[in-house]
């Protein structure tokens, strides 16, 4: 009998005992995506700002001509390049035919592009960046500076080729003969106009 007692002493002392650990797991930490800045200059816009928006829209988000005594293209009804009055300092709109159709940041702004591009950018850093999508041109004025442009959507069959398309956007990088980024214009087919608006 005290052989049968000792026996199930062990086994409730068994059934009492640490419960066998989880199995271990490894799992893979989640990847995460650095949010794109909401200030940032994209192919579609800045911040209220987007390509495709009136004249008056654009007025409604950012303020009128900040000086109206200044003319931005030869017709501005046809074309009129300016800065508005609430944008930021270096920002300039294009409104075609009542239409927003680009942007352009110069002048020692801030402001970056969603990959984080801006003025004193280099030719090389954006072209690294891009890679095969990025297209590059000598500028037509200055020897040495050259256009790097990169288009979201409605790229041209053959790089180079001028793009007509209404909806196409994009993102052109306007370089200095050192290869520093003088000026960004961003939207649609605008973008490649050489004197604002022509």
């Amino acid at each position: 009998m005290r052989l049968l007692t000792t026996v199930a002493v062990l086994a409730l002392l068994a059934a009492c005992g640490q419960p066998a650990p989880p199995p271990a797991t490894t799992e893979m930490p989640a990847t995460t995506t650095a949010p794109i800045d909401a200030n940032a200059i994209t192919s579609n816009g800045w911040s209220t700002l987007r390509v495709g928006m009136t004249r008056a829209e654009v007025t409604a988000a950012v303020g009128a001509q900040a000086n109206p005594n200044t003319v931005g293209g030869a017709d501005p009804q046809a074309c009129d390049l300016f800065h508005p009055a609430n944008a930021p300092e270096g920002m300039l709109v294009m409104i075609q035919q009542d239409v927003l159709t680009s942007i352009t940041i110069r002048n020692n702004t801030t402001l970056r592009t969603d990959r984080g591009f801006g003025i004193g950018s280099t030719a090389a850093e954006i072209k690294a960046a891009y890679g095969a999508s990025a297209y590059s041109e000598p500028h037509k004025y200055v020897a040495g500076a050259e256009y790097v442009t990169i288009w979201t959507t409605g790229a041209p069959a053959t790089p180079g080729a001028y793009v007509q398309d209404t909806n196409a956007r994009g993102i052109r990088y306007e370089t200095d003969a050192q290869g520093v980024v003088t000026a960004v214009h961003a939207g649609g087919a605008s973008i490649q106009n050489v004197e604002g608006c022509s």
